[in-house]
Order: C-alpha cells, then structure tokens, then sequence
C-alpha cells in the first residue's frame, strides 16, 4: 500500500515530522517497508543551462558543453553525450559528489576521452523520475537557473509504502492509515460527514442478485449528461504518485476512491448497457473480454454482473472492455458492490488476475460503506464531470452484521501485563471507531463495520496494547520452581532432531522443498489419489500433497546439476501424505546422492572416494534409524523396494513384514526419466513415525557404563559363501558368538569375479572385540575367531577364504 504525505495529510491534521510518522507506523502494526523522499534524495541537482555546446575533438558522439550554474561563477565544462544537448537548453545539473540513484555512483570529476568533464547533465531515467533514458532533461525556458530542481518540480511529496498484514483490509486505503495515526496521538482525524445526494429521477436500470450469498449487497446509480475528458491535475498527481497512469475523469475517480477510502467501485458506459443488470453465476463456456485486453474463460464457478447482452464485468474484480467509459461516454451508471470473499479470491487465482479491487474485496471490504461510498464517488463525478444523478438502487443488507464483545477491563492486564486506565482506553477505541458501554467490571464494545478482523476480547487487547505500545509490555520470566523441568519436545520432534544431526554428521545438506508436486510425479510414488489433490493449486505443477520427499529432492539435485554442481548430497526431513486421515500423514527422513559424493570417506573402503552406490543410501537409512532410537538388532533387510526404485539394486529395511521402516537404492531410471532428471542417483526414504517406542521398564539405576581401558582389537574375515547367502546372515551370526566382547560387525568388501567360482561370492567383514577386564591375549584372540569362523560355516555354509 502507498500513499504520499499530502495524501495522508487529506484525513490526518498533523504536523509530526515524517520520520516520526513512519516509525509509529510501523510499531502500530503498520509496517513501513520503503520511505521515499525526493526533495532529499534530488537535492544537489540544480537548475542549469547549455551555454554552449560543441563537438568533442576526439568522439564523434560527444559534445563538450558549458553550462551555468545559477551559482555567480563561471560556466562548468561538462562532456555530454545526449543527442539533444546544445546551447540554449534548460536542463538539470548535478555537480561533482552527487549521488545518482539510477547508476547507483557517486559522480566525480573525469576525463573523457582526453577532456575533462566536472559535472553531469542528467535524464530523467538518471533521477528515477521515470523510464526515459534518450536524452537530458528539457525544461522550460523560464525555468529558474541554479534552484534546485525537486522544489522546483515539486517532488517534495514523501512516498510511504507499507507493508499490510491480510486481517487489515481498512488500511488499504488511506483514510484507514490516518484513523490508526490519530488513535496512536500522531494528530487528528478529519473526517466530514458524506451528504446524500438527492436524485433527480428513478433509475431505469434495475438489478437482480440471484445469489446473496455471493453478492450480499448492491448499490448502483445513473448519471446522465456527464463530460468525460482529462482528470484536474490534483487527481492525476494523486494517482502517478503511487505508480497509477491516469486514464480519464471517471476511472480515475473509481481509481482514487479505492485507494483513499478501500472502497473499490466500478463504472458503467450506461449507453452500452442493455437492459437490466443481474449478478449470477457465469454460465460455462462464457467469455469476456476483460479491461486488460485479455479474454477470460469462465465457468459456473465465477460470479459477474450481466446484462441482457452477456457478461459485463467480473464481479468484483474487473470490468469489461465493452461497457467501459471512455471520452465519448455522456452517461454512467455507477457500481458499489460488497462480494464473497472467497469467491473472489478464488476467481482470482482461477484467472490469474491480480487487480487493486481483487486485493480489497477478497480481505473484505466496509459493508456499511457501499452506500456513502457511492455517494461520495458520485459527488466527485458532479464535481469534476457535471451531470444529473438518479435515484440510488440498493439491493441487499448494505450495513452488515452487529457485533458486540463483552470484555473485562482486567483483560488488558491479564494477557498484556499492561495496566491501562479506562480513560485511555475509552480514547484508543473511540479514536479506531469502537464504541464502549459501561464502567466495569465487565463493559460492552461495538465493533465497527470495518473492523471484521475482530471477533473476541483478545482481538480488543491487541488494539489497546498496539496503540499504547508494545514496548510497554514488561519482560516477564516464566517461574520455574524447585521441581525439574519436564520434557518439552514430543518423541517425533527428538527424533527429527535427531536425523537431521546424523545426516548432516554424514556429509550431506539439508533441503527444504514443496510440500506440492505435480499430479504425475505424485503418481510415480504411490500417491495422485483424488482426495490429495489441493482445491486451488498455485500452479500447476503443485497440484497434489506429496506422498514422498523423493521427489522434491530429485529435483533439487537435477537443479544443482543444470548449474555445473554434478556431485550433491542433499536431505530433507519433512511431512509425507499417504492419505487425507491424520494418521495416513507421516515424518519422513529421505537423502539423495550423485556422483563422488559418497559416504566412503566416512568409514572404512578399500576403494577410497568412488561415486555413490546403493551402500552408501543404506548406510544413511541406517544412520538415520540409530539416531532415532530404533532396535538395531531387530532390524531385518530385505531385497528389493518400491517400483521408483532399481528392482535388483535397492532393499528395504523393515521389523518383520508389517512394518516397514525404510527403503534404500539407486533410483529407477524409468523414474529419473518421467521427472526430466540425470542418472545414476542413489537415494533412501525412512518414515521416522514407524520407529517403536523406547520401552519403559521399572528397573534399579544402573551405575554408567565406562570407557574401556583396553585396547579394542579388530579382525578380518572373508568367507566364501553361496551367492544368495546375505551379507546380513554373517553379520548377525558373527555378533552372536559373545555379544559382550563383539562391539561391531560391519561389512567392508563384496567381491564376484576372478579367483571365486561360480555361484558363490566373497563377503568379508571387520568384526571389532573390546575386552573389559584385561588385554586379550593372541591364544585368546584366535579363540574368538575360531568361533566366529565356525558359527558363520554353522547359519551361513560360509568358509574362509584362502
């Protein structure tokens, strides 16, 4: 929302200096995100003129002009190369030290091409006036040399841009802004009574609402014999200062009273009307030829106004290109409407419009506003276009519903902790428009109409309490007591904690992406069901909830790839969706990676750095498993995964069929495919919901476990085993030999080839014994491996290889 000083100064007396304006601004709510002065910004540049201009001795583009000043001294050489300087001409200077905002320098003296130059005459792209960049700035010739040019031109109007919360829909005009300021003490309200206008003839124009629920209120009114041409000058200044071109008399006038009073209205050419006008939805397959130029497609969805020709204008949002006004229009036919809220703003987005009166009405606009707003908008066109007003047509409720709050005067101190006399909050109310009855305990407060954002008694405090000021509130420890403190964080929060910590320990980085996908990509990991498809996507391709987070980070490697970084280990730990039920929706924990970017160096490899396997996505799975709490020795893995995995390069880690913690592998490349993305890539998918919970046994304090203080011994095995044995056999039985004195057992080599026959495979394996009472000795340490060989041959066939 924008909007200058003089603007605000239109409903708000006060002589608080802008500053101060803007910073109350902001601590009422009301943040000031770009303040804009150009009297300060533009004050070195002057008023200057060409005294003479001639041809630069060596560039056949340039000229090297003298220029005076205004300031009694000589004329400045300046070398300039705009195509319309010469002798003669008034235009602007700015002297060596100045700041120009559009090239973002600080100008200093230079020599261009062998000729000095102490200065710059300057264009109006150069002063970020606007986008004209072909020449220096041509002012009249009367123009006073050596004045500063922003008071000359009068640009020394501040420019606020603030920054609306969506609740705040009465200050999206600017009368709302200066309401807030006057009850905040920065000045006071001007606000004059709107007179109805008396009309001089019934309307023949008369309307239908076929729908209340999507248009609970219609005024509209006819003006015959008005003379559309040029706004008066104040009006288009008004507009041009917040960025809006000037059309003419009457749309500016629509224009102005949606930026001044959030009241958006819309102007018929009466003329170009036929018939009566109805509000109904649009019939599909109709169409409209917008006031952007552009033809919409509408559906039974879409609420319009129509008359007996079609389709007018797009309640609420845009009218129509054949029943605008333009300089031939003599009569008018003037629209105040309250809409649907929801409605609108699902138009909105249906049809891709983002207009000033969308912005209003899908946040809600006064409905006891439609009639003076029609009124005053209607006086304003007597004003500035002449004419003869009809009658009013009203259709509907155009006041809205009462509300009235019953709030304890002790509320502000209970929630606030600020104490506030009732005095003070009689003026606070009073000034925002509330209107309060009674002395306490308890008093009762009239919410006004545009005030829909408050419902309940906190809604009251938050107004007293922004306007006193929320520094005011006190810093209040919470009391902690003797007792100690209690668990703050749920088992599912310590627990994605917990992954994120492991994964990032492992090398990789955390990602965060759409919680949407597209319908096809959904599809291809088990979800694209109807009940999980979003009721108004922001685009297409965010159609559907996620039923996995592999898709998001696919194309997240893929994007990093597109950009030169081919080696990525990314993770994401997030929500899943497998259902519409809450207890169909999960907390998953899912990585990918390509290229070198392996865990090898993280743990023991022969091979060193090699590019990421399906091992390595297991290995993550696993990390992520152990720092969530889950039994690792109950866990089992199995081949195979779901189908956007590999089918012979993935596996899936699971408690027993019926609950499957995880799935691991290198991705399908049917599905790195379908989602335009580059192969080989490895990735893993825990849900962290599955994990069992710890349980909770009553037992006696067991004193903590220390530290050996022995050396931990480590051997090798590798056993010949039969192809289909697994790796996970091995391990288990070599752990099983003396689950005290084996701390580890990890798989470090699979080999298949040369030197191994047919049908059978080498698995080697690095168990880890940690003795607690005294060094091993070797008689004991070939005891270990002894049993460990025999109980492998026993569960597994295996044979250690020679």
């Amino acid at each position: 929302m924008k909007f200058t000083l003089s603007w605000l100064k239109d409903h708000l007396d006060t002589d608080e200096p802008v500053e101060k304006l803007a910073d109350k601004l902001t601590m009422i709510g009301l943040e000031v995100e770009h303040l804009e002065d150009k009297a300060k910004l533009l004050a070195p540049f002057t008023i200057a003129r060409v005294v003479s201009a001639e041809q630069h001795p060596n560039a056949d583009r340039l000229r090297v002009c003298m220029v005076d000043t205004g300031d009694g001294g000589a004329p400045v050489q300046v070398v300039c190369g705009a195509p319309n300087a010469r002798a003669g001409l008034v235009s602007v200077f700015s002297p060596p030290g100045t700041y120009i905002p559009a090239k973002k320098i600080t100008l200093s003296v230079g020599t261009i091409r062998g000729v000095e130059s102490r200065g710059m005459l300057c264009s109006e792209a150069e002063l970020e006036i606007s986008e004209n960049h072909d020449g220096i700035m041509e002012l009249p010739a009367d123009a006073p040399i050596g004045k500063p040019y922003a008071e000359w031109a009068g640009l020394g109007d501040p420019l606020f841009e603030i920054n609306l919360t969506p609740n705040r829909q009465d200050c999206t005009g600017v009368h709302g802004i200066a309401r807030d300021l006057a009850a905040a003490d920065m000045g006071k309200l001007k606000e004059p009574a709107i007179k109805p206008i008396k009309g001089e003839f019934p309307c023949p124009v008369k309307v239908t609402v076929e729908d209340e629920k999507l248009c609970p209120g219609f005024a509209l009114r006819l003006v015959r014999g008005v003379k559309n041409g040029a706004s008066p000058k104040w009006l288009q200044q008004r507009l041009a200062s917040i960025g809006l071109r000037p059309i003419n008399a009457l749309v500016d006038i629509t224009n102005f009273m949606t930026f001044d009073r959030a009241r958006p209205l819309h102007v018929f050419d009466a003329k170009k009307v036929t018939g009566n006008l109805v509000v109904r939805r649009a019939r599909d397959g109709e169409t409209l030829l917008a006031l952007d130029g552009r033809t919409y497609t509408l559906d039974s969805g879409i609420c319009v106004i129509a008359d007996d020709h079609g389709v007018e204008s797009l309640a609420g949002i845009m009218g129509g290109e054949a029943s605008g006004c333009d300089e031939a229009t003599t009569d008018v036919l003037i629209e105040s409407a309250l809409w649907n809220e929801i409605n609108i703003a699902q138009t909105g987005r249906k049809l891709g419009i983002n207009s000033d009166a969308r912005y209003r009405f899908e946040r809600g606009v006064d409905p006891a506003f439609m009639v003076p707003g029609l009124e005053l908008a209607t006086k304003l066109v007597l004003e500035l276009c002449g004419g003869t007003p009809s009658d009013n047509v009203v259709v509907g409720n155009p006041f809205g519903d009462e509300r009235v709050i019953d709030f304890p005067l002790t509320e502000v101190k209970r929630l606030a902790g600020i104490d506030v006399p009732l005095t003070e909050m009689r003026r606070i109310l009073g000034h925002l428009g509330f209107m309060l009855a009674g002395s306490g305990p308890v008093v009762k407060i009239a919410v006004p109409s545009w005030r829909s954002d408050v419902h309940g008694k906190a809604d009251i405090v938050e107004e007293v309490v922004r306007m006193v000021g929320v520094d005011k509130v006190p810093e209040t420890p919470f009391e902690r007591g003797d007792a100690p403190r209690k668990p703050v964080l749920t088992p599912i929060q310590i627990r994605t904690r917990r992954a994120r910590r492991a994964l990032a320990t492992r090398g990789m980085v955390e990602a965060v992406t759409w919680s949407f996908i597209s319908k096809p990509a959904a599809e291809l990991f088990g979800g694209g069901k109807a009940e999980l498809a979003v009721a108004n996507p922001i685009a297409a391709d965010l159609s559907d909830m996620r039923p996995s987070l592999m898709p998001g980070l696919i194309a997240t490697a893929q994007a990093n790839a597109d950009r030169g970084i081919g080696d990525s280990a990314i993770f994401e730990v997030g929500q899943i969706f497998k259902g519409d039920r809450p207890e169909d929706q999960f907390v998953a924990a899912s990585g990918v990676r390509r290229g070198v970017a392996s865990s090898a160096g993280l743990g023991r490899h022969w091979t060193g750095s090699q590019t990421a396997s399906a091992f390595d996505a297991k290995a993550d799975a696993l990390a992520v498993l152990a720092a969530a709490g889950a039994p690792m020795a109950a866990l089992q893995i199995v081949p195979g995964g779901p189908s956007w995995l590999h089918p012979g390069r993935s596996g899936t880690i699971q408690m027993g069929p019926q609950n499957v913690l995880g799935t691991f592998g290198e991705i399908h490349p049917r599905t790195l495919e379908a989602l335009r993305a580059d192969g080989p890539l490895v990735g893993f998918e825990v849900i962290l919901d599955r994990i069992p919970a710890a349980k909770q046994r009553p037992t006696r304090a067991k004193p903590v476990l220390e530290l050996s203080a022995f050396q931990p011994v480590s051997r090798d095995f590798a056993f010949i085993v039969d192809r289909a044995v697994k790796a996970g056999d091995i391990v288990r039985a070599a752990q099983g030999v003396d689950k005290k004195l084996i701390t580890n057992v990890t798989v470090f080599d699979v080999y298949e080839g040369k030197g191994i026959e047919d049908g059978k495979k080498s698995i080697a394996i690095a168990v880890t014994m940690q003795p607690r009472e005294k060094t091993m000795t070797d008689e004991e340490i070939d005891a270990v491996a002894a049993k460990i060989t025999a109980e492998v041959a026993k569960k597994t066939g295996g044979v250690l290889r020679g």
